[in-house]
């Protein structure tokens, strides 16, 4: 047998198996398309709802780490002054020296904190300081920036609250 003969048989061959795997392949039907939408639709939902919780999850952290950093300089100002700031001289009292409550006489020109402003927490709310110059707390009203709440609308404290 030449190889002419030899790669004609096998052309034919293979056109043959071609056609044969083309006339039994019909695609997908409707039905299956719509499995297959309704199965990633499903697993993109778990997934996104997984995104959110870690986003949460990182919020919460980012929150207690600069809750920790204002305790570091609360604890620096009670250092240099003799007593916390008040809940009314709010912790602005880092940046700038008060002019109400108790007066600082210690109180250095820099401030205590670098920047014109105490940052925001990660919902852009304001810390809240609950002092009464000798004990403290600092608060975060959580992503729905109101007193209370409960699972991702809790408040989140430097200090657990006292049960009354």
């Amino acid at each position: 047998m030449s190889l002419k003969s030899l790669m004609m048989k096998m052309k034919i061959k293979n056109s043959t198996f071609k056609t044969e795997v083309l006339k039994n392949n019909k695609g997908m039907t409707l039905i299956e398309i719509l499995i297959a939408l309704t199965l990633i639709s499903l697993m993109g939902t778990f997934i996104a709802g997984k995104v959110f919780d870690m986003l949460y999850e990182g919020q919460v952290k980012s929150v207690n780490i600069q809750m920790k950093g204002f305790e570091a300089q609360l604890k620096e100002f009670r250092r240099k002054c003799g007593f916390y700031p008040t809940t009314e001289q709010t912790l602005d009292a880092l940046i700038t020296k008060p002019t109400t409550g108790r007066e600082c006489k210690n109180y250095p020109p820099e401030g205590f904190i670098d920047g014109d402003s105490i940052p925001m927490d990660p919902w852009d709310n304001e810390y809240i300081l609950i002092s009464d110059g000798k004990d403290l707390d600092i608060i975060s009203y959580g992503q729905d920036n109101v007193e209370g709440g409960e699972g991702k609308d809790a408040d989140i404290h430097l200090r657990k609250p006292k049960q009354q």
